[in-house]
């Protein structure tokens, strides 16, 4: 069976930060005349996953089984979001609704391919210990059935340094291996993690240390230090036209980015912790996790907006490079 085709067998639950990626379209042809801003005519008003719900949705296209575990408010947002979850066949019994927190949007202004302008609805404190408990007990409901569990942290509030150990312990109790797309926040909370993927920036935000990937030593060893501090098994980090590196903290991989048109790099990093993710759970070795995921990153980076991976192309490209 081809590599790709055996993520039809994995059920992954995704915990995290989920939104709306909104979006209008239109054209600009004459500036305001209340101030010096384009005028944007719109044309078209779009409504997509995002955050962790981008990673859900990425899953979905790469036929995996995502149930989706979050905290939404109780508002028109919510119940949108959680009909664009049904809408795309994505399992909504790990979501958790409040009356207290407000739905996340992101609303970005578009015009010829080019972001005019994002406007942003949302919390970014703590989700409270009662939310935090219900959304805990519901993933521990949930998590016999996973073969994977992922962290998609965006920095929202959802996830807190006491959700994260007490899923991180019962997930490792129940040999679910843990994946985790961190943020600055919560970047030292992830201890035990099966594999940690910050990217470049949120590396050096996390550590605060101004880690140059030109000088390897230096990299190496703070990644080394980190990974034996909070007991990481593996580490990847994605460096945009760098490529990614991935290690055990003994061998480090590093692998060159694949030479693209690049659109837009909105949604990439869900992208490839999605697909770091099933690789995982199959059990590939890290050369291969890195170069597969690698590669899926660099593919969504050709479209505008934050959309999936496309499973064929991929699939398609693989088969061309030999996997």
């Amino acid at each position: 069976m081809n590599t790709i085709d055996q993520f039809n067998q994995l059920k992954v639950l995704v915990v995290g930060d989920v939104m709306i990626d909104a979006y209008f379209f239109g054209k600009v042809d004459r500036i305001s005349p209340e101030a010096p801003v384009p005028v944007v005519a719109v044309e078209r008003k779009e409504n997509r996953l995002g955050g962790a719900a981008n990673v859900a949705l990425n899953l979905v296209s790469l036929g995996a089984k995502p149930t989706v575990c979050s905290v939404v408010g109780n508002d028109t947002e919510g119940a949108t979001l959680v009909e664009l979850f049904e809408q795309s066949g994505i399992d909504t019994s790990g979501i958790v609704t409040s009356p207290k927190r407000t739905t996340t949007v992101k609303l970005r202004v578009i015009s010829q391919a080019t972001q005019m302008l994002r406007i942003d609805t949302e919390d970014t404190h703590a989700i409270s210990p009662e939310e935090s408990n219900a959304l805990t007990q519901r993933i521990f409901s949930l998590l016999p059935n996973a073969n994977v569990l992922i962290f998609e942290d965006y920095d929202k509030g959802v996830l807190t340094p006491q959700n994260i150990e007490a899923i991180t312990r019962k997930a490792k109790e129940l040999g679910i291996p843990v994946v985790v797309d961190p943020k600055k926040r919560n970047f030292n909370a992830y201890h035990g993690a099966s594999l940690f993927k910050p990217n470049l920036k949120e590396l050096r935000e996390g550590l605060k240390i101004d880690v140059d990937t030109e000088d390897k030593t230096q990299f190496e060893l703070a990644i080394s230090q980190m990974m034996e501090r909070m007991k990481i098994e593996n580490t990847m980090v994605t460096m945009s036209e760098k490529g990614v590196m991935i290690t055990d903290g003994k061998q480090f991989h590093y692998i060159p980015a694949h030479i693209r048109k690049i659109a837009d790099v909105s949604g990439a990093g869900d992208t490839v912790v999605s697909v770091a993710a099933l690789c995982l759970a199959l059990k590939m070795d890290l050369s291969k996790i890195a170069a597969i995921s690698n590669l899926a990153g660099g593919l969504v980076c050709e479209e505008v907006g934050v959309v999936p991976i496309d499973k064929h192309k991929l699939k398609n490209e693989l088969i061309q490079l030999g996997y």
